[in-house]
């Protein structure tokens, strides 16, 4: 389930950090249970990163993921995942696969790179403590 996101506090996100990003990102995923990829008709997009690693972009709503679907991205659309799905299809896939995860990327900034199971546990333990912000 997505929730309502305002031009305002879009705007106060693009001002956090990279960690802070990924704080947001983990907390808004464990409460909503979702998580945003940008596709095409070829499938999940893909970046690379500066070490030449192969990471999958992530965001916590569309509206995010639709602002970095521009330029050579700007065919592709906005996909939920459901966060039982992405435990139990993508994260095993994507460690089997040797990628990465580009958690919350904006335009001036990459987003934090981990490791699928990495993030997992940060949803895991977001869940646990039961603390939403």
């Amino acid at each position: 389930m997505s929730y309502a996101l305002t031009d305002a506090d879009k705007a106060a996100t693009e001002k956090l950090n990279d960690d802070e990003r990924y704080n947001h990102f983990v907390n808004k995923v464990a409460e909503h249970e979702q998580l945003w990829i940008l596709t095409d008709e070829h499938g999940c997009m893909m970046l690379t990163s500066d070490d030449d690693e192969d990471c999958i972009p992530v965001w916590p709503h569309a509206d995010y993921a639709k602002a970095w679907a521009v330029d050579d991205w700007a065919q592709c659309k906005p996909e939920a995942i459901t966060l039982k799905v992405w435990q139990s299809r993508w994260v095993p896939g994507m460690e089997e696969d040797e990628l990465l995860v580009a958690v919350f990327p904006i335009s001036d900034a990459a987003g934090v790179l981990v490791e699928p199971g990495e993030l997992q546990e940060a949803f895991d333990r977001k869940k646990k403590t039961g603390r939403q912000n």
